[in-house]
C-alpha cells in the first residue's frame, strides 16, 4: 500500500463562466487598464504594506526599517515582476521549460524549473490562445507557483487562467481538477471536494483530483472517508503523489510505521530531484515527529542534495537543528529561509528561537518576525485565501489573544480537523476558558495522531482544570515523544511537569 500528502480548495459553481476574450493579463503581467503588474500593485498590496508599518508602530526606527525591507518583499511578491515573461527565474519545485511549439502537462509540473514552464506556458499561448489544455495547466502552475513560493497574489491569476479553460471547452476535467487545487490552497476545503467530484466524473484517473479530494476530506477532518479515498486513488493511479498522501492518512490516524514505509518505497521509486526533496523532506518531517533527530537530518540532507534551494527542507532541517542543540545553525538556517519567503510557520519559528535565545536585541528581532505574520496573511487574504487557522496559531501565543479565538472559532465552523480542534482548545485556554478548552483537547489528540503539541497543549489544560494526573501523563508523553517540538513550548512543559511531579 503507498502513501499521500495533502493539498485542496475550489471555486463556486459561477467560476465556471469564461472570462473576457482577451488573454492579455494572465500572459503578460498587464492589467486590464493596460498597466504594468510590476510597476503597480494588485488590490491588497496597500493593506499588506499597511498591515507590516502598523506592526511597526511605536519600534525604534531600526526596527521599522528592517520591517519595511520585509514590506518590500511583500509587496514584490503581491506585484509578481518576476513572473511576467522575461523576467528573473527564481529555482522551484516545478516544470520543464517547453518549446514554443509544445505546451506543458500537468505531470510536468512536478520537476524542473516552475518559473520557466510558466514562461514557456504564456509563449505557447500567445500562439494558441484556444488551447483550452494548456489554459488549464497554466492556472494550475499558478496555483503551485504560489504554494511554493508563498505568493498568494497567484491565486486570482489561476483563477483567470481555470476560466478560460472551461470558457474554452466547458467541464473539462483538467480546468475543473485545477479549480479544486485553487480551492484547497485558498483553504476552501469544502469546494475542494466539490470541484474534486466533478473532475472524476469527467475523467476517474484524473491524479491531480484524485490527491485532492483526499486533501479536502483530511483537512475537513473526515479521515475515514480520506482514507478510503486514498485506497480509490492508490488503485487508479499509483505514484508519489498519491503515495504521499496515503502515508500522511496512516500518520494522522497513529500508524507510523506505515506512514514511513509507504514513504520509503515512494522515496526508492523517486527519479526526477524534485521528487526526491518532497519525499525525503515528508519522511525527515515524519522523523521530527517522533523526535529522531538524526533521522531528521539524514533525510533533509537527501533532499537538499536533490535541490539545495528547497525551503520545506531548509526550514525542517533548522527546526531538526534547534531540537538536537545546534541553536547557531538554526537561527542562521531560519533566517535564510525566512529572508527569501516570509512565511508563517518560519517565522514563528524564528521568532522563537530569538526568545529563547535572549541576548540583547532578540526580544524585538522575535516581535519583528510575529509582526510579519500579520503581514503574510493580509497578503493571503487578499490572494481570496482564508488564512484564520494560522491566525489563531499564531495569535494565541504571540499576538491578539481575542483575535485568535475568533479565528479558531471561524475554522472550526469550518471544518472539524484535528488540527483546528487543537487551535481552538489552545485559544480557549489563552483567554482563560479551559473547561471550554479541554474537549477540544482531547478530540485533537483522539485519532492517535503522535504530535508533541497536542500533547503539550492538553497536559496544560488538563493541569488548569485539576486533572493533574491527566496533565502529568500528557505532558511527559509530549516531551518523550519529541523532546525539542518548540524552543518555548518544550521549555513550558519540562517546568510544568517538574512542579506537577514536586506536587505529588
Amino acid at each position: 500500500m503507498p502513501p499521500r500528502t495533502t493539498d485542496s480548495t475550489p471555486e463556486r459553481p459561477d467560476d465556471d463562466r469564461a472570462p473576457s476574450t482577451d488573454p492579455e493579463p494572465e500572459i503578460t503581467g498587464e492589467r486590464e487598464d493596460g498597466a504594468r503588474s510590476d510597476s503597480a500593485p494588485e488590490p491588497g498590496v496597500d493593506q499588506r504594506v499597511a498591515a507590516v508599518r502598523r506592526a511597526a508602530d511605536g519600534g525604534r526606527r531600526w526596527r521599522a526599517l528592517h520591517l519595511a525591507g520585509c514590506a518590500v518583499l511583500l509587496a514584490v511578491a503581491v506585484t509578481g515582476g518576476a513572473i511576467a515573461v522575461g523576467g528573473v527565474q527564481d529555482r522551484g519545485a516545478g516544470v520543464d521549460a517547453v518549446s514554443a511549439a509544445g505546451a506543458l502537462s500537468p505531470g510536468d509540473l512536478t520537476r524542473g524549473d516552475l518559473d520557466a514552464g510558466i514562461a514557456s506556458l504564456q509563449k505557447h499561448l500567445r500562439a494558441q490562445p484556444k488551447d483550452y489544455g494548456s489554459w488549464a495547466t497554466l492556472g494550475v502552475a499558478y496555483v503551485e507557483q504560489a504554494r511554493t513560493k508563498g505568493d498568494p497574489s497567484r491565486y486570482p491569476q489561476a483563477q483567470r487562467a481555470l476560466k478560460r479553460s472551461l470558457g474554452l471547452e466547458p467541464g473539462n476535467d483538467q480546468a475543473l481538477a485545477g479549480q479544486a487545487a485553487l480551492a484547497a490552497a485558498r483553504h476552501d476545503f469544502p469546494g475542494a471536494l466539490i470541484h474534486a467530484d466533478r473532475a472524476l466524473k469527467q475523467n476517474p484517473y484524473n491524479e491531480r483530483a484524485l490527491c485532492t479530494r483526499i486533501d479536502a476530506l483530511v483537512e475537513l477532518g473526515r479521515y475515514d472517508d480520506a482514507a478510503k479515498a486514498a485506497d480509490t486513488a492508490d488503485d487508479r493511479r499509483p505514484g508519489i503523489p498519491v503515495f504521499t498522501r496515503y502515508a500522511y492518512v496512516h500518520e494522522l490516524r497513529g500508524d507510523v510505521r506505515t506512514a514511513r514505509e509507504v514513504l520509503e518505497r515512494a522515496l526508492s521509486s523517486a527519479h526526477a530531484p524534485a521528487d526526491v526533496a518532497y519525499v525525503a523532506t515528508a519522511l525527515g518531517q515524519l522523523a521530527w515527529n517522533q523526535g529522531e533527530y538524526k533521522k531528521a537530518l539524514g533525510h533533509y540532507a537527501r533532499a537538499l542534495a536533490a535541490d539545495d534551494a528547497y525551503l520545506p527542507a531548509l526550514e525542517g532541517r533548522a527546526r531538526a537543528q534547534a531540537a538536537s542543540g545546534d541553536r547557531k545553525a538554526a537561527v542562521r538556517g531560519l533566517e535564510q529561509v525566512v529572508a527569501r519567503f516570509p512565511l508563517p510557520g518560519p517565522l514563528v519559528a524564528l521568532g522563537e528561537l530569538y526568545e529563547d535565545r535572549g541576548a540583547d536585541g532578540d526580544r524585538a528581532k522575535a516581535g519583528d518576525q510575529y509582526a510579519l505574520v500579520d503581514a503574510w496573511t493580509a497578503l493571503a487574504r487578499a490572494g481570496g485565501a482564508n488564512t484564520d487557522l494560522e491566525t489563531a496559531l499564531a495569535a494565541a501565543d504571540h499576538g491578539d489573544k481575542k483575535e485568535a479565538l475568533r479565528a479558531a472559532r471561524a475554522e472550526w465552523d469550518r471544518r472539524h480537523s484535528v488540527h483546528t480542534a487543537d487551535a481552538l482548545a489552545w485559544a480557549l485556554h489563552v483567554n482563560g476558558r479551559d473547561e471550554e478548552a479541554l474537549p477540544y483537547a482531547r478530540r485533537a489528540t483522539a485519532t492517535g495522531y503522535r504530535n508533541a503539541v497536542f500533547l503539550y497543549h492538553r497536559g496544560v489544560i488538563e493541569r488548569a482544570t485539576g486533572d493533574e494526573r491527566g496533565a502529568r501523563s500528557h505532558l511527559k508523553a509530549a516531551l518523550d515523544l519529541n523532546p525539542g517540538f518548540s524552543p518555548l513550548g518544550a521549555r513550558e512543559a519540562r517546568t510544568a511537569l517538574k512542579d506537577l511531579e514536586g506536587n505529588r
